[in-house]
């Protein structure tokens, strides 16, 4: 076992017919997560998200070479992103966490220049793992409150 952040991680791998486990699917997800957005590796996606992901969060584009602009894209807006894994859960082929979710708005973010405020907000996912890798994604990040922090909505407290 190989510590990555208070997580303790194996080696994760899968043998064609025969179906992974809930505890190495979370660990797909643990590892996408770990290396490609909070080190930015995303050479390493290839390892752990299916060529022909599909994504369903608004904004975000199907597909791996999507999958790794969108993380690209996060890491160059929040260059100290992190995510933490706070709750997460799989059945069968299906893993579903609560991240937190914290970084320093330093890059341009869907056109908006960078403003120097921090987030720390949460989002919910759920992925769906096929053959060891990510194969479909539903993400419900809590754009409001990053949207807020960042001084780009009025405050909702009158502040």
């Amino acid at each position: 076992m190989l510590a990555l952040a208070g997580l303790k991680v194996g080696v994760v791998l899968w043998l064609p017919g025969i179906p992974m486990t809930s505890n190495e699917n979370l660990e797909i997800f643990r590892r996408v997560i770990e290396l490609g957005f909070n080190e930015g590796k995303v050479a390493e996606l290839d390892r752990f998200v299916a060529a022909n992901f599909v994504e369903h969060q608004f904004g975000a584009e199907s597909g791996l070479p999507g999958f790794k602009m969108l993380v690209r894209e996060m890491r160059a807006a929040f260059p100290d992103l992190k995510m933490t894994v706070e709750d997460c859960v799989a059945t069968d082929d299906k893993v579903w966490a609560r991240l937190r979710c914290r970084g320093t708005h330093n890059g341009p973010l869907m056109g908006i220049p960078p403003t120097g405020k921090s987030i720390d907000t949460t989002a919910v996912e759920i992925c769906r793992v096929e053959n060891g890798k990510l194969a479909e994604h539903w993400g419900v990040p809590d754009r409001f409150a990053a949207m807020s922090q960042l001084g780009l909505l009025p405050s909702s407290r009158g502040e």
